[in-house]
């Protein structure tokens, strides 16, 4: 038995594409923490196991989705990716064979419009796919992971995801990102200033476009590459507010 988890918050443009996508699965599970939208009353024409609860971080929200499946194999996808027919094929396979306790998925992502084969996007191996009684997510607010226990697989066909369908959506994710991403260093001990955001911002671009390439993915490569720089560049920042802050 597959069950398929998902977490959501206001996803009601990205939802019905992912869920249409696996309504082939023997369970659906969804998480809401406290939609303004229409992602529940969407999730619920396509499951009953839709949940509501607070936001305590990524990788304590996703386990909690996880305790709720009642399958033998979990599938954690995001709101914004959707599994394709071929996925779905590859995926059914992989429940039949003996000797894997979990999978990865390589993952192809677009930004505005455009699928990016570069700028360390492509190919992008995501732990995804898992035994109930052998995996489990990390406690991280950001960055979350699943740890396996026993030997791990890799499929061959990607899952699809739309990671920013237009600058909004680049500029809503970065300031969040950047939040979330400074608490979490702040957590570790991580300090910052504001000739440490700089170099980190000057850093990263180099190593977005020149350094993996994102120069060949054309106009919405240098646009990666800047978004990414400005990522760091407020999360540095956002750092060092944070120690002043309680340094105060």
């Amino acid at each position: 038995m597959l069950s398929v988890v998902i977490i959501t918050k206001n996803e009601a443009g990205h939802i019905a594409r992912c869920l249409e996508s696996i309504s082939w699965a023997d369970e659906i599970i969804v998480l809401d923490s406290g939609s303004e939208d229409d992602t529940a009353a969407i999730c619920r024409q396509y499951t009953d196991k839709v949940y509501q609860t607070d936001w305590p971080g990524f990788g304590i929200q996703k386990q909690r989705a996880v305790d709720k499946a009642s399958g033998d194999w979990i599938l954690s996808i995001d709101a914004d990716e959707v599994v394709t027919p071929e996925l779905r094929s590859e995926i059914e396979t992989a429940l039949r064979q003996e000797g894997y306790n979990g999978y990865e998925i390589p993952r192809l992502s677009s930004y505005c419009g455009r699928q990016m084969r570069h700028g360390g996007w492509w190919p992008d191996h995501v732990l995804r796919l898992f035994r109930h009684d052998c995996g489990q997510f990390t406690d991280s607010v950001v960055h979350e992971r699943i740890i396996v226990q026993g030997q791990i697989g890799q499929l061959t066909t990607p899952l699809l995801h739309d990671a920013f369908i237009n600058l909004d959506e680049v500029l809503h994710k970065v300031n969040c990102y950047s939040t979330l991403g400074a608490e979490l260093l702040y957590q570790r001990g991580v300090r910052s200033s504001l000739s440490k955001a700089i170099l980190k911002a000057f850093w990263t671009f180099i190593r977005t476009y020149w350094l993996k390439a994102a120069i060949l993915d054309g106009r919405e490569g240098l646009m990666l590459s800047i978004s990414n720089a400005e990522g760091a560049y407020y999360k540095y920042l956002k750092l060092l507010e944070l120690q002043n802050r309680q340094s105060r």
